[in-house]
C-alpha cells in the first residue's frame, strides 16, 4: 500500500481503496477533550453552593459538634446543620459578621471567655467550664457547635469533661483530645481533665437522642 502527497490511498491492483482515507484524517489530542470538559466541571461548581466546614469540624454526639473559630466561608455548611445554639469559649466579642449570621438564622450565642494561655501559665476555671456543661447537656440547645479559636485546647477541655461525664476511659478521652491538638497538646490539658470533678453534674443528661430542629 502505497499513500502520496495527495493522501489518496492505492491497493496492489493501482485502484483507490475507498474509506481509509477516513483513517488519516486529523484528530485533536486527547488533552483538548479533557481541558473543555473541565470547563464544563468549573462552570458546574460555579452554580452550585460550596458546604466548606470550618476548621477541626467534628461531631461529639448526636446533636453536638465541634470546629476552630468558623468564618463566612462556613456559613452555607453551618446552615445545613440547622443550629440552635454556638457555645464559644474566647473572651472576644463575636465578630459582626458571625453575629449577623446567628441573628439571620434563629441561632443562640451562649459565651463562656476563657483566656488563652501559653504553658506552664495555663489557667482553665473549672466553674466556667461546669457552666459551659450544663448548656452543652441541656438537649433544649441541640444542635449546638462548641468552639474557639482552633478548636484544639479550649474546645477540647470541655469535650474531654464531657467524655468523662459519658464514662469514656482516661485513655481515649486523652486520645481524642490528642487527635486534634495534635503536636500543641498540653500536659495541662489532660491534668485538668483528670482531676475534673464531675459529681455536680451525674443528675444531668449525658446521652443524646437525636435531635431535629
Amino acid at each position: 500500500m502505497k499513500v502520496d502527497g495527495s493522501s489518496d490511498l492505492l491497493g496492489e491492483s493501482g485502484k483507490l481503496i475507498e474509506g481509509l482515507a477516513e483513517d488519516y484524517r486529523y484528530s485533536p489530542p486527547a488533552k483538548v477533550a479533557i481541558g473543555e470538559e473541565r470547563e464544563r466541571e468549573r462552570g458546574r461548581e460555579g452554580d452550585e453552593e460550596l458546604f466548606v466546614p470550618p476548621l477541626n469540624f467534628a461531631m461529639v454526639d448526636n446533636g453536638i459538634f465541634r470546629s476552630g473559630f468558623p468564618d463566612s466561608a462556613n456559613f452555607t455548611f453551618l446552615q445545613s446543620l440547622s443550629l440552635r445554639s454556638i457555645l464559644y469559649l474566647c473572651p472576644e466579642p463575636y465578630p459582626e459578621a458571625n453575629s449577623d449570621f446567628l441573628k439571620d438564622n434563629g441561632v443562640q450565642l451562649f459565651q463562656f471567655g476563657i483566656e488563652m494561655c501559653k504553658e506552664p501559665f495555663v489557667n482553665i476555671p473549672e466553674e466556667t467550664i461546669r457552666e459551659a456543661l450544663k448548656v452543652l447537656l441541656d438537649v433544649r440547645n441541640h444542635p449546638i457547635l462548641i468552639h474557639c479559636k482552633r478548636g484544639k485546647h479550649r474546645t477540647g477541655c470541655l469535650v474531654g469533661c464531657l467524655r468523662k461525664l459519658q464514662r469514656w476511659c482516661l485513655t481515649s478521652i486523652f486520645d481524642e483530645y490528642q487527635r486534634f491538638a495534635a503536636a500543641k497538646a498540653r500536659v495541662s490539658d489532660q491534668r485538668f481533665m483528670e482531676l475534673f470533678d464531675t459529681s455536680s453534674l451525674k443528675n444531668l443528661p449525658s446521652s443524646f437522642p437525636c435531635s431535629s430542629r
